[in-house]
């Protein structure tokens, strides 16, 4: 409202009236899209992480959605495929699945559905459009509204992280239509690690790797007034595409056929960034730039617009017109520190009216005639975007406001809109995680003080249980022999028994022993991302570390170099449990120890509740080469007794060597969430939990998917036949023992590693074989020149000379054996892929690219249906599975 003088007052804006006047139809609106999607069920129990990873048949599907109610699955299927097209929605109404055409797209009707409604489409609440039915299209930001709206806090954070992958903008004030409780997104941004390179002075291939949510950077807001003839989005796309490749990280009005209007989605506050890569020839900024984008129209969502203008380094506004009440509201910025912009368009506009009010907010926001920019049809768009850039690197370039997305989220909470951290569980875990991480100064050195039973004690232990183990198979060693075994082992369990767990093992197990699900799973992700900064190097040395694979831009990386070091990880809290049941299980079984006095039986139980939610567990540890076979063979007792009647198990392994894209390619088919890149990717194997839902197990004939991630078990190259070698292969053995499918990812130029061709010719003896698929991965990007795919042909020719060695270890007469010489090797059968570079482009701001996308998709595929129609290794159920590990 306008006070004595003159000035409007912040708090008597138009969302005011706006909520008392229409509370009924705009909470409507949001009910009739949540039905018409099929997730009114999900606003009391929300959808979760867990039920989106289920696999059903749809997983094998590949064709668009034929209903509203099939967007939302859809959505999120494409976005854990990290397809690009995933914003792009086709949706086949009513036609049976029987009668769908197949080859012929053109006969089939069609509604092409739309990320984003046009900029100037006018968002004043008094015009109600009509409500979406079953047969109209929906506008895919109200998708995401009302998907984030009906999911809990670690879906949201995955839909979020995925987003980023994809490069695609994202949201960061999530509107509330019905309640008027706008939330802002500061949990669900939690996951989202970037990486972006330095330009000169700096060292030349510095690179700096941090949290979206705690790394500064210079923002600027784009915003609405009114009417714009000129699209918000596309302006926005064009700043941040380099050259002449665009970018789409925020869709707009001119892409494809045309648009929708926005049912529930007004409000949305979008971000991006642009992340420079080191290279000047490249880099549109020399530093990160954060752009934010608001939907709808200021005057009806001013509450974001004043958010905006209180982070924000420069605010440009796009209007056709200047009115006096849109005057009023930003007469009352008056004093403000940020920076203003004006875009016009004045052939719509009222030209006489806008100078006059311009004239009049010149003094008040501090502007001069430069600051207001002219865009008709007629102006140069490359131009003009030069001009803009200008703009922008003028302002970084002087001191300026530099925020993080924490920084952010306080002024948020100032202007009384929710942060969806501030929950009881989440601050409570937080506390719990700040009070373990501040001890941790050393990570090395506090593995030693705090985590002790997996030290010595453990490295000490794995090759005198090794040993003990082949000596009962072998059956030749004396008794007396297998009697010192097992003294020296029982002396040193004796030894690691003998201590307590550290105050800090004694939190972290509190922590996952809470009765509160929620605050559980708030504390292990609270500690990934605490434990991943305590004491660990934010700078980087080389372009390997860009993203996920860490390809170098040219050639295939190099794998002869040895293990890199390993950051700390809950993963070692759970090792450090698992060290101290495994020593108690020993002495009970040696009758040294009483079974009533056990205090830590009840560990794999934990552990297992984190298993079942989705956290990969260690079933060898990386660093001895060695499996806690007690501790492996409670969970999985644990897991048998949970499931009961579903305990029908695929066991699905991939192997390689590291930096050949294991994990993103397993995260990418299944939605897991195993760590990426050298150096972080995991270093032992690792296994995580896939459930089938009950109307697909039967066709596919198992309840579950165990997932076995090789990690950094196996190396590149034949170190003189020695140990190491001797235990990877065993490793490799053991993993494809256990497996009934399994995946050998291997770079473009590289044969099959020594250990599991090693591995393929031990278990053709036994006769063990799972079903096997060959995936090279061009670790260059996808618009990069490059060789062409191996052939199958190359894949079974004569093996070189690492693989030459590795076969005349077996010592099998009659010379070298090719791999096509092997019983199972078929070479006209498909069991070689050649997957596409994950990139398109140049890191970090390279699309992903969509050939990798619909590559990993027909992995999958083959997987599920070898899976369904038998020809894996016969499936198991757990118990099987149990004396499977002892036996390998």
């Amino acid at each position: 409202m306008e006070g004595d003088d003159g000035e409007f007052h912040y708090g008597d804006g138009p969302n005011e009236a706006q909520d008392s006047d229409f509370p009924t139809v705009e909470r409507s609106r949001l009910q009739e899209m949540l039905s018409l999607l099929g997730l009114e069920t999900y606003q009391a129990q929300k959808l979760s992480l867990q039920d989106s990873l289920q696999i059903s048949s749809d997983s094998m599907k590949n064709w668009a959605p034929q209903a509203p109610k099939d967007l939302p699955w859809n959505f999120l299927r494409k976005l854990q495929a990290l397809n690009a097209e995933a914003r792009n929605t086709t949706m086949v109404l009513d036609i049976p699945p029987d009668t769908r055409p197949v080859e012929k797209e053109s006969q089939v009707e069609e509604e092409i559905i739309y990320w984003d409604t046009a900029d100037d489409i006018s968002a004043d609440i008094y015009s109600f459009s009509e409500l979406p039915t079953p047969d109209t299209p929906v506008n895919p930001l109200d998708l995401l509204c009302a998907l984030l709206l009906s999911s809990d806090s670690f879906l949201q954070q995955e839909i979020v992280l995925k987003m980023s992958l994809c490069q695609f903008a994202l949201p960061l004030v999530l509107p509330d239509p019905e309640n008027h409780y706008h939330t802002f997104l500061l949990w669900a941004m939690r996951g989202t690690v970037r990486t972006w390179g330095s330009q000169p002075p700096r060292a030349v291939g510095s690179f700096r790797e941090d949290s979206v949510v705690l790394s500064r950077a210079p923002a600027f807001a784009f915003v609405r007034m009114e009417v714009s003839s000129n699209s918000k989005s596309q302006l926005l796309n064009a700043v941040l595409s380099p050259g002449h490749r665009q970018r789409d990280c925020f869709w707009h009005r001119d892409l494809n056929l045309g648009t929708n209007p926005r049912e529930i989605a007004d409000g949305l506050v979008e971000i991006s960034w642009f992340l420079p890569s080191g290279r000047e020839d490249l880099d549109i900024f020399p530093e990160p730039v954060a752009f934010l984008n608001l939907r709808g129209d200021i005057g009806s969502h001013w509450l974001q617009f004043k958010l905006l203008t209180e982070i924000s380094s420069a605010v440009f506004i796009l209007t056709d017109n200047i009115s006096k009440k849109e005057y009023k509201l930003l007469y009352s910025m008056k004093g403000s520190a940020t920076k203003y912009y004006f875009i016009l368009s004045p052939y719509r506009g009222k030209r006489n009216t806008n100078l006059r009010f311009l004239n009049r907010l010149i003094p008040v926001l501090k502007m001069d005639p430069s600051h207001v920019l002219v865009k008709v049809s007629s102006t140069d768009s490359a131009g003009f975007v030069r001009r803009v850039r200008a703009i922008v690197a003028h302002v970084t370039r002087a001191p300026c406001r530099r925020v993080s997305v924490e920084d952010m989220a306080h002024a948020a909470r100032k202007l009384g809109l929710k942060v969806d951290e501030d929950c009881d569980e989440c601050q409570r875990a937080k506390d719990r995680m700040e009070q373990i991480t501040r001890k941790i100064k050393d990570s090395d050195a506090y593995r030693r003080a705090e985590l002790r039973l997996q030290g010595d004690p453990w490295r000490k232990a794995a090759p005198v249980e090794r040993e003990l183990c082949q000596a009962q198979w072998a059956g030749d060693p004396p008794e007396r022999c297998r009697a010192e075994l097992r003294h020296r082992l029982l002396e040193l369990r004796t030894q690691q028994n003998g201590h307590d767990p550290a105050w800090g093992l004694q939190e972290f197990i509190s922590g996952i022993s809470s009765p509160s699900l929620g605050e559980k799973q708030y504390f292990l992700r609270w500690m990934e991302w605490g434990l991943a900064r305590a004491a660990q190097p934010r700078s980087r040395a080389s372009p390997e570390t860009m993203l996920t694979l860490r390809a170098k831009h040219r050639g295939a990386a190099d794998f002869s170099e040895p293990l890199w070091p390993e950051p700390l990880g809950v993963e070692h809290f759970l090792r450090e449990m698992g060290q101290f049941y495994e020593a108690e299980s020993c002495l009970v079984e040696a009758g040294k120890l009483p079974a009533g006095q056990r205090r830590f039986a009840h560990f794999p139980g934990l552990a297992l509740e984190l298993l079942l939610k989705g956290l990969p567990l260690e079933l060898i540890d990386g660093n001895t080469l060695s499996t806690p076979l007690r501790w492996v063979t409670g969970l999985l007792k644990e897991l048998h007794v949970r499931l009961e009647r579903r305990s029908r198990l695929v066991v699905l392994s991939v192997l390689g060597v590291p930096g050949t894209g294991k994990s993103t390619l397993l995260n990418t088919m299944f939605g897991l969430r195993f760590a990426t890149g050298r150096g972080r990717g995991p270093r032992g194997a690792f296994m995580q939990l896939l459930t089938v839902a009950e109307s697909f197990s039967q066709d596919l004939g198992c309840d579950h998917i165990l997932v076995i991630h090789s990690g950094g078990l196996i190396g590149g190259v034949l170190t003189e036949a020695g140990e190491r070698f001797e235990q990877e292969a065993s490793l490799a053995t053991l993993i494809m023992g256990l497996s009934n499918v399994t995946v050998v990812s291997l770079a473009e130029t590289r044969d099959i590693p020594p250990a599991i061709l090693h591995a393929f010719l031990r278990l053709e003896k036994t006769g063990h074989m799972p079903n096997y698929q060959f995936v090279y991965q061009s670790l260059q990007d996808a618009s990069a020149p490059g060789s062409k795919p191996r052939e199958r042909k190359q894949l079974l020719d004569e093996p070189r000379d690492a693989s030459r060695a590795t076969v005349q270890m077996e010592h099998q007469g009659g010379g070298i054996r090719m791999l096509a010489g092997l019983a199972f090797c078929d070479p006209e059968k498909q069991h070689v892929w050649h997957i596409p570079g994950l990139w398109h482009g140049v890191p970090p701001m390279a699309a992903v690219s969509l050939g990798y996308s619909e590559a990993i998709f027909e992995l999958k595929r083959c997987l599920l249906e070898n899976i369904r129609n038998g020809l894996s290794n016969q499936n198991k159920n757990i118990q099987q599975l149990i004396e499977l590990v002892r036996r390998l």
